[in-house]
């Protein structure tokens, strides 16, 4: 998987505010600074410095885009709210498998969480587990028989084939 940004940078990591302005991006899309403000939202009794420093702060993490406009920079969210929590669950799933030397202690300890939240999640990751287990086995079957397929084409297999028939 594509990692978007380094690991210092999750929803945990960032401040209420840069949560309220990426918020604000992904119902409004694109804006500037000045955008925000005047737009019916979350920013209207923010400051203009205040909004303009943030946002470079979630640039410089990687997570907004921007573009010259005028004098002014138009802003846009890098990744979609579901991308971003997608990337931020993985990362929070290789550091437990990292922090634990028995990795089923981990994937124990996710199984129990699952249950005492909601025991209709556990039979969502199984089935979740079948579906890329099923993937995995038809990636696998579609490897096996590309390579007995490049063999059969392959002039020096033939010859290793007429050798042995002789």
């Amino acid at each position: 998987m594509k990692r978007w940004f380094h690991s210092q940078t999750s929803l945990s990591r960032l401040g209420p505010l840069e949560r309220r302005l990426l918020e604000a991006l992904w119902e409004r899309g694109p804006a500037t600074v000045r955008d925000l403000l005047n737009g019916a939202g979350a920013c209207e009794d923010l400051a203009y410095t205040t909004v303009m420093t943030t946002l470079d702060r979630l640039f410089k993490k990687n997570l907004l885009s921007r573009e010259v406009e005028g004098r002014a920079f138009r802003y846009a969210a890098r990744f979609t709210r579901e991308e971003l929590h997608r990337e931020i669950a993985g990362e929070a799933v290789r550091q437990l498998m990292d922090a634990s030397p028995a990795k089923s202690l981990p994937l124990s300890y996710l199984v129990e969480v699952l249950t005492g939240r909601d025991a209709q999640l556990l039979d969502e990751l199984g089935q979740v587990v079948e579906a890329k287990r099923r993937q995995l086995r038809d990636t696998e079957g579609r490897e096996d028989s590309n390579c007995k397929s490049s063999k059969a084409r392959d002039p020096k297999t033939q010859d290793s084939k007429n050798q042995e028939k002789a």
